[in-house]
């Protein structure tokens, strides 16, 4: 049996949800959730702090402060109260009560922004109070998940081997993009190894990571008001954005069956159902990653009266639509960089994005 003395050194990778019997459809959902900090960003949390600890760059008197919308925020609370390092979170209004509550009880300090720059919405308002706190007090250290190469090594070293551990015939892989650290680790992982693996990146509707115009987005996680730093769209095949309709569907459908999961996840879900519900995909292995579970979605995704203020009554019932209908953002065969050129842009010789007071 395990035995465990610091709560990061726990982290279920084998487990995965077949969703066939629920959607009519194969479809493989990694589950990224089953660790004590209730999600996949444990293993970006984990790599970025140890990088910067081996770097000298966070010590026994820093403060460390990041910028999220909460489940990094939970990730490096739990480090922290482990390793004896003071946290600021700096986050905004979409954030969970319960994720709020949950880094407070680890001894974390939680800012929440109030208003949004009309520029970079409430992230660049975010960015703009750790810049602030950086400059205030050299003490602060910004791992800036955003930038930090350490978050997509995570999955490189991670995430994507142990999807082709479990799957060496995988066909297509479905990842969802927030800061794009698990998409482009995984991306990299696929393309490096010269696995013919279909890279699928599922965004949220309003959301500018792969173009398109800002709008409001009311579930945390998935998409970004500015484009991700970390992106490199050689890497991936396609993209999909996904309604947040949708996204409360998908996860009202799954907890019908016993599965509670996240918004992150609802999301990936419709996606990639979606993409399947388009293409011949009888004889595909299909595989998803799932970032995180429900519990701290309860006053939102399932909860009734907050649904219908901002969908309407109909998404109350997830057998409405089948499959999601996500919105192709492009189709494959539209990376046009070289393979080469691939390989020469992720060379980690570079210490651009490493953490450092007033990064990005």
């Amino acid at each position: 049996m395990p035995v465990i003395s610091v709560p990061q050194a726990f982290n279920e990778e084998e487990l995965y949800v077949d969703l066939s019997a629920i959607y009519g459809r194969s479809l493989f959902l990694k589950c990224e959730g089953f660790n004590f900090a209730g999600s996949i960003k444990l293993k970006a949390a984990t790599e970025m702090v140890e990088t910067a600890e081996r770097e000298g760059i966070l010590t026994p008197d820093s403060i460390l402060i990041e910028s999220s919308s909460g489940n990094l925020g939970v990730a490096l609370s739990m480090i922290a109260a482990s390793k004896g390092y003071r946290f600021l979170c700096v986050t905004d209004s979409r954030c969970n009560l319960a994720t709020r509550l949950m880094m407070e009880a680890l001894g974390s300090q939680v800012h929440i922004v109030a208003g949004q720059r009309s520029n970079g919405g409430l992230l660049g308002a975010r960015l703009d109070y750790v810049r602030a706190m950086c400059a205030s007090d050299d003490r602060y250290v910004w791992l800036s998940q955003y930038t930090n190469p350490a978050n997509w090594k995570a999955h490189y070293q991670r995430t994507a081997p142990a999807i082709a551990r479990a799957f060496p015939k995988l066909d297509v892989l479905f990842v969802g993009a927030g800061t794009t650290g698990t998409l482009m680790g995984c991306a990299r992982y696929f393309r490096e190894s010269r696995r013919p693996v279909h890279i699928v990146a599922v965004d949220s509707v309003g959301s500018v990571s792969f173009g398109g115009p800002p709008a409001r987005r009311m579930i945390p996680g998935l998409g970004m008001s500015v484009r991700p730093p970390l992106l490199d769209e050689s890497f991936v095949d396609e993209a999909v954005r996904v309604e947040e309709a949708d996204t409360v569907r998908a996860c009202r459908r799954l907890a019908k069956r016993g599965f509670l999961f996240g918004g992150s996840t609802g999301t990936v879900v419709s996606g990639a159902m979606g993409w399947l519900a388009r293409h011949d995909a009888r004889d595909l292995t299909a595989v998803a990653v799932a970032p995180d579970l429900g519990e701290r979605y309860l006053d939102t995704v399932y909860q009734a009266n907050w649904v219908q203020a901002l969908y309407g009554a109909d998404v109350l019932d997830p057998d409405g639509q089948a499959a999601g209908p996500s919105e192709p953002v492009r189709s494959p065969g539209s990376n046009t960089r070289s393979r080469q050129e691939r390989d020469d842009s992720w060379t980690p010789a570079s210490s651009e994005g490493r953490p450092r007071r007033g990064a990005w």
